[in-house]
């Protein structure tokens, strides 16, 4: 797999691949291919297994996807203040980054159950990652867990977890234009944030208008909301959201049905490419 941003043999992979290991590679890395398809066959198993268990306790799990910096761990504690007095609607996180427990304590700071997964060189969360949290994690009496996913503009929308749902974040400071750059991520995502919005008067080189064409360009149908964590705007639209989707959710689960992430294989194959490559 790609050894130069980090998605090769991961912690919670590495058992396939070692000596004995159900996919074990030779060091000559000839079978770089067969061995990433292997994996992501492997993963796609193991998130199907992580899928079950969340709608086994009726937990919607989403997957919180942005560039580093865009203010995902300000959303959900944005959130987490917003549903103080909401009884009506319970989270728990997992965090993932590449290293630290910061943001992770940023949400127990709060009250809220929050597993850390530091993922070391790989730059987004695979199944077994959250399925080893999930050891960790007590489900009962969850309503929604968010797995905020590494910051990154293009592997996190190529993996299953075995969540349901993808947000993306936009942060006004990075450009409108990062749609149309990095497809692969908002092209998979069910919604679409555009945070840091109290700054817009400040930024005259990030246009709203542009940002959403460039998503409707991809043939992504998703909402987009303006949001601003900071000042608490945009938060109620958001709150109903995911209200909605809880209860889209759960009408799946009474029909005896899940609810399916947008999974990105043109991700997959730009590391099946490198791999090839390197």
């Amino acid at each position: 797999m790609c050894d130069t941003c980090g998605c090769n043999i991961t912690d919670a992979n590495h058992h396939l691949v070692v000596k004995g290991g159900q996919h074990a590679v030779t060091e000559s890395g000839n079978e770089a291919i067969e061995v990433l398809q292997n994996l992501l066959h492997e993963n796609n198993h193991r998130a199907a297994h992580n899928r079950e268990h969340f709608d086994l306790h009726g937990v919607l799990a989403i997957n919180l996807m942005s560039s580093p910096g865009s203010g995902k761990t300000a959303l959900l504690e944005a959130t987490i203040d917003k549903l103080k007095n909401n009884s009506d609607l319970s989270i728990a996180v997992i965090e993932g980054d590449l290293e630290t427990e910061n943001d992770a304590q940023r949400i127990r700071d709060k009250n809220i159950p929050a597993i850390q997964i530091t993922t070391g060189s790989a730059c987004h969360l695979d199944a077994y990652m959250i399925h080893d949290a999930l050891h960790e994690l007590s489900l009962d009496g969850v309503d929604i867990v968010f797995i905020e996913n590494v910051g990154n503009l293009v592997c996190p929308a190529s993996f299953d977890l075995g969540h349901h749902l993808n947000v993306t974040l936009l942060s006004v400071t990075e450009g409108d234009d990062k749609p149309a750059k990095y497809p692969v991520m908002f092209r998979a995502s069910n919604l679409n944030l555009i945070t840091k919005s109290d700054l817009l008067p400040f930024l005259d080189d990030f246009n709203v208008s542009h940002a959403e064409e460039n998503i409707r360009n991809l043939a992504n149908p998703a909402p987009v909301f303006q949001l601003s964590a900071r000042k608490d705007q945009g938060m109620d639209q958001w709150i109903n959201w995911l209200k909605q989707q809880l209860k889209h959710y759960q009408e799946h689960l009474a029909r005896g049905e899940t609810v399916l992430p947008a999974v990105q294989s043109e991700g997959q194959k730009l590391h099946s490419a490198h791999s090839h490559q390197t």
